[in-house]
């Protein structure tokens, strides 16, 4: 899904001369072209955000280190299945792709790849990745993973993305999933622990994603999608998304006695909260796109050490 999204440079040209990566209509479709494209299709940026909260996950469910095999294949079928999710995405919203700048260069617009060409790849990544889940973990994380996707494309994609401001608000509830998935292909359950790790990446979608919509509200109002930031003000906004930080750093501390974690998250959590939640009060006092575009690329490196925080404390202690 959208979640982690990254902004694409637009072309000097054209969309219908110069595609993504500089493919050129005109030019000649060679294997390497279109592999890339397939690639372009799930949208690998996003993945990896996905999966920088499932392996910590996984270890906080093992209270040590996964054996490698679980963590392969959970990675493996998670990364599959959110390509799936992502190319699904692509082929619903080709049409508005091409009246944004930031994705007029996808596989889709170009006419690299055809729709239907697309929609068969991310069926079958969902197959396989449900078949790699199911057989190297076990069922639960195979479901988990499916209904993300169901969730992604039917409420997110085609239901919420073009009629509603809450759009990315409900609809980040399928990029707190992998939490769920990376625990249960350890545990074969779901306790407390995990829902409030998912209720921490559902939290932390809205103050992530209306920072980049803040860039690109006029993107978005060109192609009639009622994002937050292009029906209303960056103010509003940006009220909204100090609401939500707030509420999500009370979260990241509720995991403390939950997990029974120790200083080195707690200390992190603290600290990191303490600066997302000023980013995010200092874009009110002057809500430019540069600022926004900060607060973007903050919010990744905040999750990203935080969940690092989370796996070296568990390890820490449990070498003690």
């Amino acid at each position: 899904m959208a979640i982690g999204a990254r902004p694409l440079v637009p072309s000097r040209l054209a969309p219908s001369r110069l595609g993504r990566n500089g493919i050129s209509h005109g030019s000649r479709r060679t294997p390497t072209t279109v592999i890339g494209g397939y690639v372009a299709l799930t949208k690998p940026r996003i993945i990896e955000l996905l999966l920088i909260t499932t392996v910590p996950t996984m270890v906080l469910a093992q209270r040590a280190w996964p054996s490698w095999w679980l963590v392969v294949v959970t990675l493996i079928g998670g990364t599959l299945a959110a390509g799936g999710a992502n190319a699904i995405n692509m082929v619903v919203d080709r049409d508005i792709d091409k009246l944004m700048p930031r994705t007029q260069g996808r596989p889709l617009v170009t006419g690299l790849i055809k729709p239907r060409s697309a929609l068969i790849f991310a069926l079958s990544l969902e197959v396989v990745a449900f078949a790699v889940l199911w057989a190297g973990a076990n069922l639960l994380a195979a479901l988990l993973a499916l209904s993300a996707t169901l969730f992604y494309v039917f409420v997110y994609t085609l239901w919420l993305k073009r009629t509603s401001t809450q759009n990315i608000v409900i609809g980040g509830a399928a990029g707190a999933v992998p939490v769920l998935v990376g625990w249960a292909a350890v545990r074969n359950d779901v306790t407390w622990a995990p829902i409030v790790l998912f209720t921490v990446m559902f939290l932390w979608t809205p103050p992530h994603f209306w920072a980049l919509a803040i860039r690109y509200a006029d993107d978005y109002r060109a192609a009639n999608v009622p994002m937050l930031p292009a029906v209303r003000s960056a103010e509003v906004t940006v009220r909204k998304m100090v609401g939500y930080t707030i509420v999500m750093v009370a979260f990241t501390l509720v995991l403390v006695p939950v997990a029974h974690l120790g200083a080195i998250y707690t200390v992190t959590a603290l600290i990191g909260g303490g600066l997302f939640l000023w980013s995010t009060v200092d874009l009110g006092k002057n809500p430019t796109p540069q600022r926004s575009m900060r607060v973007f690329g903050f919010s990744i490196t905040y999750v990203t050490l935080l969940f690092a925080a989370m796996t070296i404390d568990i390890l820490v202690r449990s070498s003690i």
